[in-house]
C-alpha cells in the first residue's frame, strides 16, 4: 500500500511569514486610509492570493490602489523576512522526525516560498517536493493544488493529511477529501472556526507528530462529497 503523504501549507505553518506580511498590508493600508488592527490585518490576508485580497482593499476603497502598490509589498515583506523571519515553533523537530513522505503545498508564487524555506533553514527537506498555486492555476479554496501535489506523488487524497492554519486550506483540504489538521496557536484565535470547517486543531506542533500517528493507524478516509 502507498505511504501516506503529508502536505504542509507553508505561510503560518512552516514559517511565521503572515504576521510581518500583515504589518506590510496594515501599514501601507493606513496610508491609503483603511485602518485594521493587527488582529484583523492578519485575518485578512492568512492563507488568500494577494490579489483577492487587494480587490477587497480596492472595493473598500471605492477606487484602485496606486501603481506598484503589490510589488512595493512584495518588496517590503521579503526586506522584513530577511532580518526577521522565524519557523514556527518546533516544526523544524516535527519535520526532521517525520517517518511519513511529506511536501508543502501553498498559494505564494514559488520564488517566495524558496526564499522563505531558505531563510529559516528548511529548504533542504522540502527542495524537491514544492507545490506553488501560482504553477497549477489553482488556489485554495479549490482543492486542486493538493490534488495536484498528490497525484504528482502518486498518493491516493484518501492517503493524505493536509496541515493548514487558515479556512480557505481547511476547505481545500476537506474538498480534496482529505485529512485535515488545523494549526492554531492560542494567541491566534481560530480553534473554533477551522474545527467549525472540519479540521482535528491543535495549538503547538510539538502535538503534531501524535495526531499524525494516530492517522496512520486509523487507514484512509473516505471521499469528500462533491
Amino acid at each position: 500500500m502507498t505511504k501516506p503523504l503529508v502536505i504542509f501549507d507553508c505561510d503560518g505553518v512552516l514559517v511565521d511569514s503572515e504576521t510581518l506580511s500583515s504589518r506590510v498590508m496594515r501599514e501601507m493600508a493606513g496610508l491609503e486610509g483603511l485602518a485594521f488592527s493587527s488582529e484583523q490585518a492578519l485575518a485578512f490576508i492568512r492563507g488568500r492570493k494577494v490579489a483577492e485580497w487587494v480587490g477587497q482593499l480596492e472595493a473598500q476603497l471605492g477606487r484602485a490602489l496606486p501603481a506598484g502598490f503589490v510589488p512595493r509589498f512584495r518588496t517590503r515583506s521579503a526586506e522584513l523576512f530577511a532580518t526577521e523571519l522565524r519557523a514556527v515553533p518546533h516544526v523544524r523537530d516535527v519535520v526532521d522526525g517525520l517517518r511519513l513522505p511529506f511536501c508543502t503545498a501553498s498559494s505564494a508564487p514559488r520564488e517566495k516560498i524558496l526564499n522563505t524555506l531558505g531563510l529559516t533553514g528548511l529548504l533542504p527537506s522540502f527542495q524537491d517536493r514544492i507545490y506553488s498555486a501560482y504553477e497549477v492555476g489553482s488556489w485554495k479554496p479549490d482543492p486542486g493544488l493538493f490534488l495536484h501535489a498528490a497525484a504528482d506523488l502518486g498518493v491516493p487524497a484518501g492517503r493524505c493529511a493536509v496541515v493548514e492554519d487558515s479556512l480557505v486550506g481547511v476547505r481545500a483540504g476537506r474538498a480534496a477529501g482529505m485529512t485535515v489538521f488545523g494549526y492554531a496557536p492560542p494567541e491566534s484565535g481560530t480553534a473554533g472556526e477551522l474545527e467549525a470547517e472540519g479540521a482535528t486543531v491543535f495549538g503547538s506542533m510539538t502535538e503534531l507528530p501524535g495526531l499524525l500517528d494516530r492517522w496512520t493507524a486509523q487507514g484512509p478516509v473516505a471521499p469528500a462529497a462533491r
